[in-house]
């Protein structure tokens, strides 16, 4: 069907802009008109969306041609790449760094093995001093030899690191620019059949994170890889040198490494995917719940699904736990191995020192050589996984390079006419979407559009109007029939020329993040202006706001012409972006205008204003005007009737009125039954816009968007309001400065009942930390006892066995320690997790609505919050906890050990401790801040191109293609410039992080040996206090780099404790306040002042008096702004009044419980709100008692219209409503809305605009169900069209925040006042 929700991709058009796709009710307007009886109510609107099965052809009712043009829109190559192709823009520079680079990164690598060789050598010179076998001069001279080999080592490392790293970073960044400035040319040429298959966020995801993981695979990642390559390599060729035996023996450590590595990390990775799952399904519940957080606090529902929201956190609680549990045990394994390949280097190298196959120097290189090589190999294991993620990042990407696009905008091709008359025809035009190609949009269509004339498209949504328009604009290429301009095809023509002489006004205007004036130049680019000076640009700019009616409210605003609107123009209302966007139309002098339901998003007031603009702007041009309210079409020269695809008739207002046939059928649905013989009405549709911009103070009746302004200017010297008085007295929210010692009490509060796991974790961590220190005692005496002279062989051997047992022992221990304290650590951080997730989520869903109007609490911010800062307060758990004291037992045990050994060699070792600490944290810490650097560097030039990609269709009909791709070309040249400065700077850090390393060992050799020649000092010493400190105090800093972020955890902790310790003010938890056992329903407004907390400077309502009797059914209209919702609020209590009061049976409200309140109440907002779950759970959810009856649940559906419509459903009430209800229509879940509202059997029923975002079908079926409801209740009911409420027993009237009249229906119209003429202002009476 015409009309169902496209199932095969997301439309990226505007709301309801897209006919096709805009509303899901199955019978066309025009054919369903007399099936308003009761049985037809039933079965309108009553089809569930079918998502076909994906092996059905959706081809096969289309001929071979018409296929392939629809393929033609769509087809993207298939690349297949290998890792060079990555290279594909690197220039002749680019490629020789990386060659250079490459060479430097590989020398940086055996530098490492290398420093083993000297290590062994200066082991084996103590040695033969101790022995006697050498003289202390040639000693002397053999120390000072290495010592400085040790330092060239250092500074050819130093040399080499900053090379490569700089070297790789640069040619990185500069490659992956370049790709993503193909990338964006390539996405702003395609053509917009394109963009339908790709999802909103698929563009973004590929500029920011595809292009980052390709920066990834080709930086420094590279150079780290070489290296760690070259360490393995070099190091097993010196081993094998040295002893190749020995080597072979020793090689078993690499395969109980990988062994380790590869199973463990393979649970890690299925397990935290399952935690990260469970965790999203938790995430999209909150996302849910937190976006439509009115309607949770309305019934009261906060407590289920914050049920809901935990059951998920349990499930990623056990998978996080299993995870991290892992984790703790590969860490206990490598631990482990390092110490029993040492027991094994010593226990096997006694036997080959005796056998005479190897002496010391060479038992010492080996066992180093191996360590360094083994390790270096886990080095290239996660860095390969970036390189393969790179070349997958770039196959998603280049394949959109690669795609010639079949309407190209950049395409020089086509003919340009000399001048445009502006006459267009359509012959039998067939077209399809690429995205559905099932559904026939429009049937051999034939229509002539004369130039310079008006021509209108009416008819329901679906019947193919926004297609016509797109056709013109040749986003597509229908798929039999042409389009000619003048007498020519337009695929004949140059597309961009034709787009340049026609302009577009979309249902919900596009502005892109720049200044007033900048956006209405745009209208400018492709004329002859395009280059001319900034006085004639101004000129014209003027010239079009002035026409479009907006040049007196931009003047207003503080800065004129130079506002700056905010990212897709959030900072303006709906009326002012819809202005300045005809004025960006108009600007060009077009002989062609296309106005897309321009005026649909306004109220009455703003219509107004917006109309006469256009009005004003069609003169003399060809315009082609769709538009839902019929009011505003009257004067065309042409009212074309459509449905289904098809024109049904055609003609002028008057003419379409005598026929009395489709048009004056469309005309009466939305008739106001007015006394008077005018045929009035409104169909106010899509006040989506608007309802962002809603209160936004008072509306003056000349221009309704210069109040803001206005309002402030005139305000400088006026006496105080009453809401300005209450407001002075009322304080804001003080930030408060929490203590660390606060913040960790905070944190240790949710891990209170794992105190005996945290004692146990600690206490391993002690363990751990004393086995550095321990190792090094064990080095020394192993060492010595390999040194006995030939004749004590027989005690060498004896000595050797008994040290390497010590070994084994410190290896067991050391493992169980380690695994004890991951598992402990696992199990409180995971449990912390949850708690603080489940704390947040329930204070979250306790504050008071005004928190979430709030610009930093959006429903995204507040997801975010929850999934990000709760795991970041795991850094100030006990692992990190653990961490430190690990870190710490290390480093005061080597040193207390040290000292007492050898108080001197000690002294000068411990003053590089801070030298050693720092070299093994910035190693690995710098590599993270690399990655962090490279994204962060993006972000701003990224959501420049994401603003643009998601107004392709307003970037192609400005022709802004090239001046979007300019902007975004100087964006990256001046980020990478910015970061080529910092990457020099930073890789001083990293380099040097790897090479002082070398500067402190040589540093300790050269003055213990200098001891020893002076006999203060025997071997035992030395190697005990150098081997405690120098490598105690490297591997401590080496676990620190590895512990979570303290900065952020202390960050997220503040921000925790400041929402746990915010006080609502209006507490949905609190239980103090009077009980309502009954009430009548009867509520008064006594001189109500209200503004809202978030704009305090804009009065939404000024001593408002209403009351409604029990019973009544009172409508509330007015211009949007005028306080209406808001009213609304107030009733439900959302918010307190400034001054004032609400009564209920005449007791104030805010005395009373008020969750007991709320149950006497039930609303019904505009955008009804389902969650996931079944029909039958969403309507529950209304309930405000424990058990309710299958009989109610039915009955409940039965009075909202909906139960036979449930029954004819595969799974009845078990049917899923999919996320916030997708796979239902409009109308559909605004009736299961009323469903759980009528559940709760309320004495009071609230309508806020309950019908208004739907067509006029579905309208009808829910209105009906609404006036069922409404019988024996108390109903407040707010409604923009006037149909709607024509019944009410009292309309009250509002404007600028008073009541201004009040009455029924046709007492209002008696009185000639504002009632009336709002009702004019929308009628639709014949033309005389």
């Amino acid at each position: 069907m015409a009309s169902e929700k496209p199932h095969s991709g997301r439309l990226t058009h505007s709301s309801s802009s897209n006919d096709t796709s805009a509303h899901c009710h199955t019978q066309d307007i025009l054919q369903g008109r007399n099936s308003t009886d009761g049985n037809g109510l039933k079965k309108l609107d009553s089809k569930l969306i079918d998502v076909k099965g994906s092996d059905d052809d959706p081809y096969k009712h289309l001929s071979t041609d018409e296929a392939a043009i629809i393929k033609r829109q769509l087809d993207i190559p298939e690349v297949s790449l290998t890792y060079l192709s990555l290279f594909r823009y690197a220039t002749f520079n680019d490629k020789f760094f990386i060659v250079t680079a490459g060479l430097a990164a590989i020398s940086a690598g055996a530098v490492l093995p290398l420093m083993t060789i000297v290590f062994g050598e200066l082991a084996g010179i103590f040695q033969r001093f101790m022995l006697n076998t050498i003289e202390p001069n040639e000693f002397q001279h053999t120390l000072n030899k290495n010592v400085l080999y040790l330092v060239y080592m250092g500074i050819g490392e130093f040399v080499t690191v900053y090379y490569s790293t700089v070297a790789f970073i640069y040619t990185g960044e500069h490659i992956s620019q370049k790709i993503r400035e193909q990338y964006l040319g390539a996405i702003l040429r395609q053509n917009i059949g394109f963009f339908d298959k790709l999802g909103a966020g698929e563009i973004t995801t590929r500029i920011t994170a595809d292009t980052n993981s390709i920066q990834d695979g080709i930086s420094e990642k590279i150079g780290i890889t070489l290296t760690s390559l070259a360490t393995f390599i070099t190091a097993f060729v010196i081993g094998f040198i040295k002893s190749w035996k020995l080597t072979l023996i020793l090689m078993s450590t690499i395969f109980a490494i990988t062994l380790i590595m590869s199973s463990g990390s393979k649970f890690i990775v299925k397990f935290n995917k399952i935690s990260l799952e469970s965790y999203a399904q938790g995430g999209s519940i909150a996302e849910e719940v937190l976006s439509s957080i009115r309607n949770t606090t309305a019934f009261s529902t906060q407590d289920k699904l914050a049920k809901q929201y935990d059951t998920h956190l349990t499930i990623a609680e056990k998978w996080g736990f299993k995870q991290k549990a892992i984790l703790g045990g590969m860490v206990g394994c490598m631990m482990c191995i390092v110490y029993l390949n040492y027991g094994l280097a010593f226990w096997q190298g006694s036997r080959f020192l005796v056998s005479g196959e190897a002496d010391l120097s060479s038992i010492l290189t080996v066992l180093m050589a191996v360590m360094v090589g083994s390790f270096s190999l886990g080095n290239v294991a996660p860095n390969a996984q970036a390189f393969s993620t790179g070349v997958a990042a770039a196959a998603k990407i280049y394949n959109t390079i690669d795609r010639t696009s079949p309407m190209d905008p950049s395409n020089e091709e086509g003919g340009k006419l000399e001048s445009v008359q502006g006459h267009l025809e359509f012959r039998h035009i067939k077209h399809v979407y690429p995205s559905r190609p099932e559904v026939i949009v429009l049937k051999d269509l034939n229509l002539v559009v004369p130039a310079g004339k008006v021509t209108a498209l009416v008819g329901a949504s679906g019947s193919g109007k926004s297609t016509l328009v797109g056709l013109v604009e040749r986003f597509y290429d229908p798929i039999g029939g042409d389009i000619l301009l003048d007498g020519h095809n337009i695929k004949d023509l140059n597309l961009r020329w034709l787009r340049e002489n026609v302009s577009l006004v979309q249902q919900e205007p596009v502005l892109f993040g720049t200044t007033i004036y900048e956006n209405i130049c745009h209208g400018l680019i492709g004329t002859r202006h395009e280059n001319a000076p900034d006085e004639v640009k101004r000129e014209l700019v003027v010239k079009a706001c002035e026409m479009a009616n907006a040049d007196v409210f931009i003047r207003g605003l503080p800065e004129g012409y130079e506002t700056n609107v905010g990212e897709r123009g959030f900072l303006l209302s709906g009326g002012q972006k819809q202005r300045i966007a005809i004025a960006r139309a108009m600007v060009s002098d077009p002989k062609i205008l296309l106005l897309d339901e321009a005026t649909s998003a306004l109220d009455t007031t703003s219509e107004g204003v917006v109309q006469a603009a256009l009005d004003a702007a069609s003169q003399g041009r060809t315009t082609i005007v769709i538009a839902h309210r019929l009011s505003t079409i009257k004067t065309a020269h042409n009212i074309v009737v459509m449905t289904k695809g098809e024109i049904v008739e055609q003609g002028t207002h008057d003419e379409l009125l005598e026929k009395k046939a489709a048009y004056y059928n469309l005309v009466e649905a939305q008739r106001i039954a007015a006394e008077t013989a005018d045929e009035e009405r409104n169909e106010m549709e899509g006040e989506k816009l608007e309802r962002i911009a809603t209160e936004k103070g008072e509306l003056l009746a000349h221009d309704p968007d210069g109040e803001k302004v206005t309002y402030k200017l005139e305000k400088t010297n006026s006496t105080k309001s009453k809401s300005s008085v209450a407001l002075e007295a009322r304080k804001g929210d003080q930030g408060h400065q929490y203590t660390l010692w606060e913040l960790i009490t905070m944190t240790a509060q949710f891990n209170k009942t794992e105190k005996g796991y945290m004692t146990i974790g600690l206490a391993c961590s002690i363990v751990c930390g004393g086995g550095y220190p321990t190792q090094s005692v064990l080095f020394a005496k192993s060492l010595v006892a390999l040194s006995l002279p030939p004749e004590q062989y027989g005690q060498l051997r004896k000595d050797a066995n008994f040290w390497s047992g010590m070994y084994l022992l410190l290896a067991i221990i050391q493992f169980l320690a380690y695994c004890i304290q991951g598992y402990c650590f696992a199990y409180c951080s995971e449990r912390l997790i949850h708690r603080v997730r489940d704390k947040a989520f329930r204070t979250m869903l306790r504050q008071e609505i005004s928190w979430f109007d709030r610009e930093e609490n959006t429903a995204g911010a507040l997801t975010t919050f929850l999934s990000t800062e709760t795991t970041h307060l795991s850094g100030m758990s006990g692992a990190t906890l653990g961490t430190i004291f690990n870190v710490l037992t290390t480093l005061i045990s080597s040193i207390i050990v040290s000292c007492a050994i050898g108080w001197k060699l000690a002294l000068v070792c411990i003053a590089t401790i801070p030298i050693l600490l720092a070299c093994g944290f910035f190693r690995f810490w710098m590599l993270v801040q690399f990655q962090k650097r490279s994204k962060a560097a993006y972000e701003k030039s990224a959501s420049y191109a994401c603003e643009a990609t998601a107004a392709i269709r307003t970037v192609a009909s400005l022709t802004r293609e090239n001046d979007v791709w300019q902007q975004y070309h100087k964006e990256l040249e001046i980020q990478g410039k910015k970061s080529l400065v910092s990457i020099v700077q930073s890789s001083i850090l990293y380099a040097m992080s790897q090479s002082l390393l070398f500067l402190c060992i040589a540093l300790g050799f050269w003055y213990g040996g200098t001891l020893m020649k002076a006999h203060e000092y025997d071997m035992l010493k030395f190697f005990m206090v150098f081997m405690a400190i120098i490598f105690g105090a490297q591997s401590a800093g080496t676990i620190f780099s590895f512990a979570p972020d303290m900065g952020k955890a202390k960050q997220a902790a503040e921000e925790l404790k400041s929402l746990f310790d915010r006080k609502p003010e209006i507490d949905s938890w609190s239980s103090e306040g009077e009980m309502l056992p009954e009430t009548e329903g009867h509520i008064e407004f006594r001189d109500v002042h209200f503004r809202y907390p978030t704009r305090p400077n804009q009065p939404v309502l000024r001593g408002l008096d209403l009351t409604v009797k029990p019973g009544q059914y009172v409508a509330l209209c007015g211009p949007s702004g005028c306080g209406k919702s808001t009213t609304i609020a107030l009733v439900e209590r959302f918010y307190n009044p400034l001054s004032g009061g609400v009564f209920i049976d005449g007791k104030e409200i805010s005395t009373l419980n008020i969750n007991d309140y709320r149950k006497h109440i039930a609303l019904v907002s505009q955008e009804p709100t389902l969650y996931q779950g079944t029909i039958k759970e969403n309507i529950l959810l209304g309930a405000n008692r424990a058990e309710v009856g299958d009989e109610e649940v039915i009955k409940a559906c039965i009075d909202a219209n909906i139960y036979d419509f449930i029954r004819s459903l595969p799974d009845g009430f078990d049917t899923v409503c999919g996320s916030k209800g997708t796979l239902l229509s409009g109308g559909q879940k605004q009736r299961i809305a009323i469903a759980r509202a009528l559940i709760r059997n309320p004495r009071i029923l609230l309508l806020d605009e309950a019908t208004s975002a739907l067509d006029s079908e579905s309208e009808k079926v829910v209105q009906a169900a609404l006036d069922a409801a409404a019988k024996g209740r108390t109903t407040i009911a707010v409604a923009h069209r006037l149909s709607t409420i024509q019944k009410a027993d009292v309309i009250y009237v509002f404007d600028a925040g008073r009541v201004v009249e009040a009455g029924n229906h046709s007492e209002l119209l008696a009185k000639k006042g504002k009632y009336y003429e709002l009702v004019n202002l929308q009628s639709l009476e014949k033309n005389h």
